[in-house]
């Protein structure tokens, strides 16, 4: 099908970004490894850059969100005015009648949380590869020579790096746009920018309240992704997206997105969520934090039993549902393992050695600092006992082979080296308790209208303690340990950073990265490093039940916990979303 004369709407997102194969940690492995390492994914994913293209010519599939806007503006200007393609595709579909360009980037200046620690150690912090591919894709669109002719518009979740580092001019955008697809704010935005009128620098779209305003798209998007819920409702001070409120998509929406993905030929499926715990708990008169058994397990459930759903990837969740549900976890993992991508040779008991791994936000092993900045964290246990809940959390997932990807910020705003090593207490304690997840530690970065935007960060990676730096390399010690599965590949990533750090990393980092290196190397034993007072050892963390963590938690919500496993009615809705809130 030809586009000579080019569409008047064109729509794309990085490659990087649009990618729905190779393996599941290599959006992460993207969006944290410095451009100069590409090719270390091409190594590990030789083919990765091989994306399936539509009868059309169109992209075969795309971002989820760059879906929802698809469709939003297909329903209000005509799909024969809509064109989604991927940069390389970008000259043929822009032409004499096009008159906006519209991107979706995750990370258009590799400035988030796990950008900043990983790149900026190889000293690259501008660039990881995802960043270094939408630089790319904005340069094909400066290239067009009808550009004088088309308005250039930038949404996503990393549409404010641009906005607050003031760059649209670098890039070639006229509006960024914050916020959500399905804003009237959005329709009005194109509408404008197809009849050639001016556009502001920047939009505030507003988000929708209510389930019947979420678009669903029945399109194929990158790893099946299907939005699940928005919002949170735990209210952490570091977080963007628990800004919105909490809605949870219908299931026969989902359902009727598993079956258009299946169609377009993706065989895996994986729903969208800042937690998949808190999924219907308002429709069922739950508080948020308990989970809805019954609707979760028949969701999951039908999502399985879809002829041609092959995989299934967990997305976020919070860990203190699985100490208010263990039978929940279990249930979820004799349904979903399976059907998992993942396989863990070094920890997985699953006959296939499959694991399920949501990302699951740690944060800190510190009580002062979790209280500070993300108190809702725990409930509806108490934040005073944020490390215990871990514990026994990890425990409760790892006995049903889950182990989930676990975030650390490191340098939050006021951390002290005491927080530092209540956070290497906890590291220590999972070790010792032979538990396991893959650690990502990441430097704290503040976000644009959270309550810690303002926050000081780490703006480069030599301002770290000795003791930060070795929250960073403990976690990834025991990350690796799981994550590299040979004893070839942990005794040459130990060799590797040794020599990174010999031509290189010693000049970036400074010299409280050197020890903490050692101990991550395993160029010198451990115990003589802590003998000698070059690393910190960790103190052991007492054993607390989860009956104990239970019998503190208040009256009502224990009620709410037991009528949620039984299955039987809630009373006192009311009471428990407003205490909840």
């Amino acid at each position: 099908m030809g586009y000579d004369a080019g569409m008047p709407i064109v729509l794309t997102a990085p490659l990087t970004e649009s990618i729905d194969h190779a393996g599941f940690f290599i959006q992460m492995s993207l969006a944290s490894i410095p451009g100069w390492m590409e090719w270390v994914i091409d190594k590990k994913y030789p083919t990765w850059r091989d994306v399936p293209t539509g009868a059309d010519g169109r992209a075969g599939t795309a971002p989820a969100g760059l879906r929802v806007l698809e469709a939003v503006l297909a329903h209000a200007f005509g799909a024969d005015h809509v064109a989604v393609c991927y940069p390389d595709q970008l000259p043929s579909f822009i032409g004499e009648r096009t008159r906006v360009v519209a991107v979706s980037t995750h990370n258009p200046l590799g400035t988030t949380f796990a950008a900043g620690v990983y790149a900026s150690i190889f000293g690259s912090s501008r660039e990881p590869i995802n960043a270094l591919y939408a630089r790319r894709m904005f340069d094909t669109i400066r290239a067009c020579r009808q550009q004088h002719r088309f308005a250039v518009i930038l949404g996503g979740s990393g549409a404010w790096q641009i906005e607050e580092t003031g760059t649209e001019a670098e890039f070639g955008i006229d509006t960024v746009v914050s916020g959500r697809a399905e804003s009237a704010d959005v329709i009005d935005l194109f509408r404008r920018a197809l009849a050639g009128e001016s556009l502001p620098r920047v939009l505030e779209a507003n988000h929708p309240h209510d389930a019947a305003q979420l678009l669903v798209p029945h399109t194929r998007t990158s790893f099946g992704v299907i939005e699940m819920t928005t919002g949170c409702g735990r209210r952490c001070a570091f977080c963007q997206p628990d800004l919105n409120p909490r809605i949870s998509v219908p299931k026969e929406p989902i359902m009727e997105a598993v079956r258009a993905n299946v169609a377009a030929g993706n065989r895996q499926i994986s729903l969208a969520t800042e937690d998949m715990f808190v999924w219907r708990t308002d429709e069922a008169g739950l508080p948020f934090f308990v989970p809805n058994r019954t609707e979760l397990l028949d969701l999951y459930r039908s999502i399985v039993d879809h002829p041609g759903v092959e995989q299934i990837t967990l997305s976020h969740a919070t860990i203190a549902p699985a100490l208010v549900d263990p039978d929940l976890i279990a249930e979820l993992s004799d349904m979903l393992l399976d059907r998992s991508p993942i396989r863990l040779k070094a920890v997985s008991t699953h006959r296939e050695h499959r694991a399920l791994a949501p990302l699951i936000g740690i944060e800190t092993g510190s009580v002062r600092v979790a209280r500070q900045i993300m108190a809702g964290k725990a409930l509806p246990f108490d934040i005073k006992d944020w490390p215990h809940i871990v514990l026994n959390g990890l425990e409760i997932l790892n006995r049903n082979n889950w182990f989930p990807v676990c975030t650390l910020i490191v340098g939050s705003p006021g951390e002290t080296d005491e927080d530092s090593m209540a956070t290497l207490d906890l590291l220590y304690e999972v070790e010792r308790r032979g538990l396991h997840c893959m650690w990502v530690p990441s430097i704290f970065t503040p976000l644009v209208k959270t309550r810690m935007e303002r926050g000081e960060g780490v703006r480069e990676t030599q301002q770290l303690s000795k003791l930060q730096w070795q929250v960073i390399m403990k976690a990834w010690a025991i990350a690796s340990r799981i994550g590299l599965q040979t004893t070839w590949g942990k005794l040459s990533f130990g060799a590797g950073a040794l020599i990174l750090w010999a031509g290189r990393l010693r000049r970036v980092n400074g010299p409280n990265f050197t020890w903490p290196l050692m101990q991550f190397s395993g160029a010198m034993p451990e115990r003589w490093l802590e003998r000698t007072g070059r690393i910190y050892a960790g103190r052991p963390l007492p054993r607390i039940t989860r009956d104990a963590l239970l019998a503190n938690v208040r009256p009502d919500w224990r009620r709410a916990i037991t009528a949620a496993r039984e299955g039987t009615p809630v009373t006192g809705a009311r009471v428990f979303k407003m205490a909840a809130v």
